[in-house]
């Protein structure tokens, strides 16, 4: 059975950090591609980063939504099946329930959620 399982988040003041960690099991965690996606309220779900299977700083792909790029750093450890987001100068519109995603990399490309874990930036 996979399971993602978010944690880190929490509430921070404007400019403040904050690291989120996804934990992995039930997978072979290094043929999946991981990711960060948030959902504030009354607002659709969207994509803040995405980090493909490699471990190697020199062959990761990475990308990141327009609204994080400079601030938030999405990583992986292979080793310990965890996924991680460095939230950086976070600003109030940062605040959302962020989502740990996992997708297989070769068919049938399945998909899982985490459960999701609450960032809150305000004064």
């Amino acid at each position: 059975q996979v399971q993602l399982v978010e944690s880190g988040g929490g509430a921070v003041q404007p400019g403040g950090s904050l690291r989120l960690s996804c934990a992995a099991s039930g997978v072979i965690f290094s043929i999946f591609d991981m990711g960060w996606y948030r959902q504030a309220p009354g607002k659709q779900r969207e994509l803040v980063a995405t980090i493909n299977p490699s471990s190697s700083i020199s062959y990761s792909d990475i990308s990141y939504s327009d609204s994080v790029k400079g601030r938030f750093t999405i990583s992986r450890d292979n080793a310990k099946n965890t996924v991680y987001l460095e939230m950086n100068s976070l600003k109030p519109e940062d605040t959302a329930v962020y989502y740990c995603y996992a997708q297989r990399t070769y068919s049938p490309f399945d998909d899982y959620w985490g459960q999701g874990t609450q960032v809150t930036i305000s004064t």
